[in-house]
């Protein structure tokens, strides 16, 4: 994993880093181009964007924030990448006010969907944003995840109620506005005109995991990190998973 991306933020992004990074190769062999136009809607202050630029890739940020946008420019000057980083405000139900279509390689769409009032719209400004045999990374709260941890919270009645509410939210103090199952994304995905190359798993135990064992245990970070890795992949966790990753590509495309 790349050392931008280290040490304890780590858990919150690596699955979705190594994902990113494998798909982004392909892209670049396929192409024979080995910098990529990328664009990262709700990019905000580039946690994604600035590691990307350092790969080489030319990075758009669309983010509705001007305090992020200017934590985003002030972070590529520092990492040396300003010259292949450009933040835009908007926001991806107006993208194509401020972005051109079928202008990128790849498009990032990471904890967007939960707060915009149209995820469909949304996904599929994202998908016409795409060039012909683009990929989408689309990143969501998972549903399940809030589900397990207001139940080990012992907060049982508000995870009956994210379980049987029709937007997966626990309360009025719910601080996330819309959650996703699998079914509900890749839906999502397929229904704007991709295929789905790869679901997974994304921080299925580093929520679970107390912090200070993680920080004072000799090895626990990255025996974390492989675990949240190996299950990532796996099914039988992405009911469970605080976020759910979906890598979409243009239909007969293959790679994931």
């Amino acid at each position: 994993m790349s050392d931008t991306l280290r040490p304890r933020a780590a858990l919150r992004t690596a699955v979705v880093w190594e994902i990113l990074q494998d798909a982004l190769q392909r892209r670049t062999e396929a192409t024979g181009r080995p910098a990529l136009d990328v664009l990262d809607t709700g990019g905000g202050s580039g946690n994604f964007a600035v590691p990307l630029a350092r790969l080489g890739h030319r990075v758009t940020v669309v983010d509705p924030s001007p305090d992020a946008l200017f934590a985003l420019e002030r972070r590529a000057v520092e990492e040396e990448v300003a010259d292949r980083v450009r933040g835009v405000q908007g926001d991806v139900h107006g993208l194509f006010d401020v972005v051109e279509r079928g202008g990128y390689d790849a498009v990032l769409c990471h904890g967007v969907l939960e707060y915009v009032d149209d995820p469909a719209e949304g996904v599929r400004n994202t998908v016409a944003a795409l060039r012909p045999e683009g990929v989408l990374s689309l990143l969501a709260a998972g549903l399940g995840g809030a589900v397990l941890a207001r139940a080990l919270a012992g907060h049982f009645k508000e995870a009956r109620q994210a379980l049987d509410d029709p937007n997966g939210r626990w309360g009025t103090g719910d601080p996330v506005p819309r959650r996703f199952t699998v079914d509900q994304l890749t839906g999502l995905v397929e229904d704007a005109g991709l295929r789905v190359g790869a679901v997974h798993g994304v921080r299925v135990f580093a929520d679970l995991v107390p912090g200070v064992l993680v920080d004072t245990e000799p090895g626990a970070l990255d025996a974390l990190l492989k675990l949240e890795a190996a299950a990532a992949e796996l099914d039988a966790f992405h009911s469970v998973a605080t976020q759910l990753h979906v890598l979409g590509e243009a239909r007969g495309t293959t790679g994931a």
